[in-house]
């Protein structure tokens, strides 16, 4: 073997196990020693299938100054993530032939982890020349359309399919435009501060724009995967949706762990699209067993971009390096199994978005692995992160529970917070 995993721990099983790893593929698993060129003792700890985030933003091209390809996926890296997907609103935004293909350039230049692209949405004629580049999905902002256009986009992509036998899904960004331009203009009558954000874009406007995304699917027969799904009311209405088949969701660790009372805390760092919400209409840690992955919406900004009042400053949070510690602390807290943790960061996302060899721990996979010591304890820091965005409202935070180490097919690329420069992949 090219490299053997010596005293790995793994999800649901009492014995320690040793991975045997050949030409980046996972080759043997035994509970007896393996012979190998390099071994790796993995210390008792967990090693779980190789974290995948759905939704990042890496900046990539067009804003340096806020994240690069280069320092986004050695951020992923040292959160623990093996391969991420990232989202089209980069400058100029990824919703051509021309400018998808120059970002999968980009990627494969300066990534450390695999990646994979979300292409925006356009007209039919570029949908398909994007097709043959196999984005991972096709991006709407549905706060951006009008209900016209939101229609023709949920038409384009069943055409689509229809013509070249695909089943290429729509991410759903559930804010509905009307409703948020009803209150934009009822709060700039009223002296406002930073949580009155969590009102203007209200829990009515992300429901609507759900039920929108349903009533669509159903009717042009198009999957969906809704992205930061953020209220309980929502998650509602996904589960009483009859075709199941059709829709998958995806929650952050903000929207789990924050309430907008955030706000007063915090101030417009936590400002983000969509909102945290109140208590009463928010999600909670104990919910995420019904929904189907975690996305950090990885997306930084300067800390002069997130200081310019509630109307200016730009919404989003960086949560790569610490979406892993957050639930590994509440794994320990209780609150939450880790097994149900690791399926949303790993299989559920490989299952949602159709990755053929990543997720699991089995033979012939890609030997992609995070390591988790999940009783490793101390305070989140922003000095060592890798991150271009230097602020979180979860800084200093204490946690129990992080990635220690990172394998992306069968090469270490973190260690101990130490990432290591390598070469990751598009994923086709």
């Amino acid at each position: 073997m090219d490299l053997v995993l010596k005293n790995c721990r793994l999800i649901d099983e009492v014995s320690s196990y040793f991975i045997g790893i050949e030409n980046g593929k996972i080759k043997a698993i035994s509970k007896s020693p393996i012979k190998g060129e390099e071994i790796v003792d993995i210390n008792h700890n967990i090693l779980s299938p190789g974290f995948i985030d759905p939704h990042v933003h890496f900046r990539d091209p067009g804003s340096p100054e806020k994240e690069t390809f280069k320092t986004g996926s050695m951020s992923a890296a040292n959160g623990g993530f093996t391969t991420v997907f990232d989202m089209p609103n980069t400058k100029p935004v990824t919703s051509t032939y021309k400018n998808f293909k120059n970002k999968i350039k980009t990627g494969e230049n300066k990534s450390v982890v695999d990646f994979g692209l979300h292409s925006g949405v356009n007209n039919l004629d570029e949908i398909k020349k994007i097709a043959k580049l196999k984005p991972t999905s096709f991006k709407m902002f549905m706060d951006l359309h009008s209900n016209q256009e939101i229609e023709e986009n949920f038409r384009n992509i069943s055409l689509l399919n229809k013509e070249l036998s695909t089943n290429y899904k729509l991410s759903l960004h559930c804010e509905n435009k009307k409703i948020i331009k009803e209150n934009t203009n009822l709060f700039r009558e009223k002296k406002v501060s930073a949580i009155d954000y969590s009102r203007i874009r209200d829990t009515n406007s992300e429901l609507a724009s759900i039920n929108q995304g349903l009533k669509l699917s159903e009717k042009y027969n198009v999957p969906i995967h809704i992205c930061h799904l953020s209220t309980t009311i929502g998650l509602k209405s996904v589960m009483n949706f009859q075709r199941k088949d059709l829709v998958s969701t995806e929650v952050t660790p903000h929207h789990l762990l924050l309430i907008n009372e955030a706000f007063n805390k915090y101030g417009t760092m936590t400002k983000t699209n969509p909102p945290l919400r109140s208590v009463n209409e928010g999600l909670n840690i104990n919910q995420l067993k019904d929904i189907d992955v975690v996305g950090t919406d990885h997306a930084p900004h300067t800390s002069d971009d997130k200081n310019k009042g509630i109307w200016s400053s730009l919404s989003g949070i960086p949560g790569l390096e610490t979406v892993v510690p957050l639930l590994l602390t509440q794994v320990n807290k209780g609150n939450i199994d880790l097994k149900t943790i690791v399926e949303r960061l790993s299989k559920n996302t490989s299952k949602t978005f159709n990755l053929k060899t990543k997720g699991k721990i089995v033979i012939g996979y890609d030997a992609d692995f995070t390591v988790l010591d999940i009783k490793k304890e101390g305070r989140l820091n922003l000095d060592n992160f890798y991150t271009k965005a230097k602020y979180s409202p979860f800084e200093d935070m204490e946690y129990k529970g992080i990635a220690v180490m990172t394998i992306l097919r069968g090469r270490i690329i973190m260690d101990n917070g130490e990432v290591y420069t390598t070469q990751g992949k598009y994923l086709k």
